[in-house]
C-alpha cells in the first residue's frame, strides 16, 4: 500500500501533466492562424476531386501574376515617353541667324533678302518638327519607340519618332540647305564661307524623366486585376474535371476572394473553438501514447516538459516562415524535430511526435496531404540514417538522404497527380534543399540542449566509455576488481541490447559507472577482497547490509561530483532495484531467529529500472555475479542460474517498469547462456545414446 507521500508524488506529477497539457494547449491555440482555412485542394492539372463546386457568391475571376505582367509590358512598350520642347531655343537660334546673315551679307546685294528668307525657314522648319538630344539616355529611351508625348505649355500631343531630328541629322540638314544657297547663288558663296550651321542647331526637346515614370506608373496600376465575373449559384468545375488553367484561375480567384471575405458571416468563436478541438485531439494522441508505450516520459518532468515545449517551438517557427509572403513553410527543417527526439528519447517516439507535428502544422500549410507526406517520409529517413549518430558525419549523410527524399517523394507526387514532368515546380527543389542544410544545425542543438536540459547524446556516452575518463580512472586504481567487473558487465549488457533492440552506448556507459560508489569502501566486496580477507566476518549482518547498500548512496554522490549524466545516474540507483541484500538477509533470518526482523535494512532504495537498458544492466549484475561465485560451472548449472534470477526478479516485480516483453526476456535468457558458456570455457555434456 502506498504511503501518503507517495500519494501525495502521484498527484503531483498528474496535476504536472494537466499543467503541460494545458499550457501547451494555450500556446498553440494562440500559435495557430485563427483565420477560416478554404477547405479545397486542387493542383493544377489534375482531376478535380471535390463534389461539384458552384460559386458562394459573386467574385471577380483575377489575372494571372504573368497575365498582369504581360499587359504591363504591353503597355511600357507602346508608352510615348514624355518629352517638353523648349519654344525659346527656336526664337533665339532664328534670331541669331538672322543677326549673322545681315552682318554677312551686303545690304545692296540683290539677292539678300530671298536668300535670308529660304535659311530662316529651312530652320525655322527643323525646329517645327523637333530637334532631339544625342545623349545615351535619349538613345536608349527611344530605342524601340514609334512615339513620344510632346508637351507644349498646356497641349500635350503624340509625334512620330521618325518625324524628329537628332541634333547630328538636323546639323545636316541645316549645312545642306546652306551649301545649296551657295550652289545656287555662286555670288554669295564668299559671303556665306563664315557661316557655321552648327551654331544654330540646338536640341529644343527636353526628355522628362520625372513626368515620364508617374505616368507609366499610373498606366501600370491602373491594370485591372479581373477579367471577368462568376455569378453566385454559376458552375465552377465539376467532380472529376482536369483542372485546365482557366479553371485553375478561377479556383486561385475563389480562394482569394474567400480570404478577403473570410470575416464577414464566420463564427469567429466557432473557427477558435475548433482550432482548439484540433489540438486537443493531436496532444491527446501524443499523451496517450506516452501513457500506454512511454509511461517514463510523462513521470520524467523534465523530459515531459521538454518534449511538449520543443513540439510547440517546432509549430511556433514553421507558422512564422509560413506568414512571411516572400517565404515557403518548406524551407523549414521539420526533420531537425525527430533527429532531436530520436536522439534524447527513442525512434518510435521520435516517428509518433513527427507524424503529430506534421498533421497539426500541415493542417495550416499549402497542400496539406503533400505537405504530410513530404515532412514524414523525409523525417523518417532522418530518424533512421541517424540510428547511430556517434560522428559529425553522420549528419552530414542524413542531410543529403533528406535532400534526395524530398526530390523523390515529390517528382513521384507530381507524376501521380500531373502525369508529366513537364510542370515541374524547380522552385521547390530549392526550398528542399535549403531545409536539408538546415539540418545540419542538429548538431550544435543537440549540445546545447545536453547542457540546457541534462540530457545525453550518443556522442557523450561514447565519451564517458573512454576508461582513461578520471572517474573511470578512480576506479581502476581503488576497486580493480570492481572496473573488472564492470567490463564484463558492459560487454554482457551491451551484446544483450543489440540483440533485442535499444542504446548500446547507453547501457555500456551504465554498465561501466553503475558500481563506482564501491570505490569509497572497495574492501568490503568480494571482487575487491584479498583471500582469507573478508571484513564482514567481523560485523553483524545488518551492519554488513548496510555497507553493500550504501554503495548505490555513495555511487550517487560520486556521480553528482563528477556531474555524470541523470540517465548515468539511473543506472547506478536501480541495478539493485528494490530487492534485498540477499546473502545478509538469510543469515540474519537462520542464525538470529529470535530477532526481529526489519526489512527495511536489508533493502536497496531503488527505483525500479525505467527502461531496458537499466533493467538488462540489473539482470546481467545478478547473473554475472552469481556465476562466478558458482564450483560447477557447467551448461545445466548456468542454465538453471540464469532462468531462476530472471524468473525471481519478474516475481519481485524488479522488471515492471522495464518495458522489456516476456519474448525479449526469452531472448535474453539465450543471449546470457550463450556468453557465460563462451566466458568459462564450458562444455555441453551430451545424454549417452540408449542401445
Amino acid at each position: 500500500m502506498k504511503t501518503f507521500r507517495q500519494k501525495v508524488a502521484d498527484y503531483s506529477q498528474i496535476i504536472y501533466r494537466v499543467i503541460v497539457f494545458v499550457v501547451a494547449a494555450i500556446l498553440l491555440h494562440q500559435i495557430l492562424p485563427s483565420e477560416p482555412r478554404f477547405k479545397y485542394e486542387y493542383q493544377l492539372g489534375a482531376p478535380w476531386k471535390h463534389d461539384n463546386l458552384v460559386a458562394p457568391f459573386d467574385f471577380a475571376v483575377l489575372k494571372s501574376s504573368s497575365e498582369i505582367e504581360t499587359e504591363k509590358k504591353e503597355i511600357t512598350r507602346n508608352f510615348a515617353p514624355y518629352f517638353i520642347r523648349d519654344t525659346m531655343v527656336a526664337s533665339r537660334m532664328v534670331s541669331g541667324l538672322l543677326t549673322d546673315l545681315e552682318s554677312l551679307i551686303p545690304a545692296d546685294y540683290s539677292r539678300r533678302e530671298e536668300v535670308t528668307v529660304n535659311l530662316t525657314n529651312a530652320i525655322d522648319k527643323i525646329y517645327s518638327a523637333g530637334i532631339l538630344t544625342s545623349s545615351p539616355q535619349s538613345i536608349s529611351i527611344l530605342t524601340g519607340k514609334s512615339d513620344i508625348s510632346q508637351v507644349t505649355g498646356n497641349l500635350v500631343e503624340k509625334i512620330p519618332v521618325s518625324t524628329l531630328f537628332s541634333e547630328k541629322n538636323a546639323y545636316n540638314l541645316f549645312a545642306a540647305e546652306v551649301d545649296g544657297i551657295r550652289e545656287k547663288y555662286p555670288g554669295i558663296a564668299h559671303y556665306l564661307s563664315n557661316l557655321d550651321p552648327g551654331k544654330y542647331i540646338r536640341s529644343n526637346l527636353r526628355y522628362d524623366e520625372n513626368y515620364t515614370r508617374e505616368e507609366l506608373q499610373q498606366l501600370e496600376a491602373s491594370v485591372s486585376g479581373a477579367r471577368g465575373m462568376i455569378q453566385e449559384g454559376e458552375k465552377i468545375i465539376l467532380e472529376g474535371e482536369i483542372i485546365d488553367d482557366a479553371r485553375f484561375q478561377v479556383l486561385e480567384s475563389l480562394k482569394n476572394s474567400y480570404e478577403i471575405r473570410k470575416g464577414e458571416g464566420i463564427n469567429s468563436r466557432l473557427v477558435s473553438i475548433g482550432k482548439m478541438g484540433l489540438i486537443l485531439v493531436f496532444l491527446t494522441l501524443l499523451f496517450s501514447y506516452m501513457y500506454t508505450y512511454k509511461n517514463f516520459i510523462l513521470k520524467d518532468s523534465r523530459k515531459l516538459t521538454f518534449l511538449i515545449m520543443f513540439i510547440v517551438l517546432v509549430v511556433f517557427l514553421a507558422m512564422v516562415i509560413n506568414s512571411f509572403e516572400g517565404l515557403h513553410i518548406y524551407m523549414f527543417p521539420l526533420a531537425i524535430l525527430p533527429v532531436v527526439i530520436r536522439t534524447f528519447y527513442d525512434p518510435r517516439t521520435a516517428i509518433f511526435t513527427l507524424i503529430v507535428t506534421s498533421l497539426l502544422i500541415g493542417f495550416y500549410a499549402p497542400n496539406n496531404y503533400e505537405f504530410v507526406l513530404l515532412e514524414v517520409s523525409a523525417g523518417m529517413i532522418a530518424v533512421f540514417s541517424l540510428n547511430k549518430m556517434h560522428r559529425r558525419v553522420h549528419v552530414v549523410v542524413a542531410s543529403l538522404l533528406v535532400a534526395l527524399t524530398y526530390a523523390v517523394v515529390f517528382t513521384v507526387v507530381t507524376l501521380i497527380q500531373e502525369g508529366t514532368l513537364a510542370n515541374y515546380n524547380v522552385r521547390m527543389l530549392q526550398w528542399f534543399a535549403w531545409s536539408s542544410i538546415l539540418v545540419l544545425v542538429v548538431y550544435p542543438l543537440i549540445f546545447i540542449f545536453e547542457k540546457l536540459f541534462g540530457f545525453v547524446s550518443d556522442v557523450t556516452l561514447i565519451e564517458l566509455s573512454n576508461t582513461n575518463q578520471p572517474l573511470l580512472r578512480k576506479l581502476a586504481e581503488e576497486a580493480p576488481g570492481t572496473l573488472q567487473h564492470s567490463l564484463q558487465i558492459a560487454n554482457l549488457a551491451e551484446e544483450v541490447i543489440l540483440k533485442i533492440g535499444g542504446n548500446p552506448f547507453l547501457v555500456r556507459a551504465g554498465a561501466l559507472y553503475h558500481d563506482i560508489g564501491k570505490a569509497a569502501q572497495p574492501n568490503f566486496f568480494i571482487e575487491n577482497q584479498e583471500i582469507g580477507m573478508n571484513p564482514h566476518d567481523q560485523m553483524s549482518y545488518v551492519k554488513s547490509a548496510e555497507i553493500i547498500i550504501d554503495h548505490v548512496r555513495n555511487g550517487i554522490r560520486t556521480a553528482k561530483k563528477y556531474r555524470l549524466p541523470e540517465s548515468i545516474m539511473e543506472f547506478i540507483a536501480s541495478h539493485h532495484g528494490t530487492s534485498k541484500a540477499k546473502y545478509f538477509y538469510l543469515k540474519q533470518q537462520q542464525e538470529n531467529p529470535a530477532e526481529a526482523l526489519n526489512e527495511k535494512d536489508f533493502a536497496y532504495p531503488g527505483p525500479l529500472p525505467r527502461s531496458r537498458e537499466a533493467a538488462v544492466v540489473m539482470l546481467v549484475d545478478g547473473i554475472e555475479a552469481a556465476s562466478r561465485s558458482m564450483k560447477e560451472k557447467t551448461y545445466d548449472n548456468l542454465k538453471i542460474l540464469i532462468d531462476n534470477m530472471i524468473d525471481q526478479k519478474m516475481r519481485e516485480r524488479q522488471l515492471d517498469n522495464s518495458e522489456l516483453t516476456f519474448a525479449e526476456l526469452d531472448k535474453i535468457k539465450e543471449i546470457l547462456l550463450r556468453k557465460l558458456v563462451n566466458i568459462y570455457h564450458v562444455r555441453i555434456e551430451y545424454p549417452q545414446e540408449t542401445k
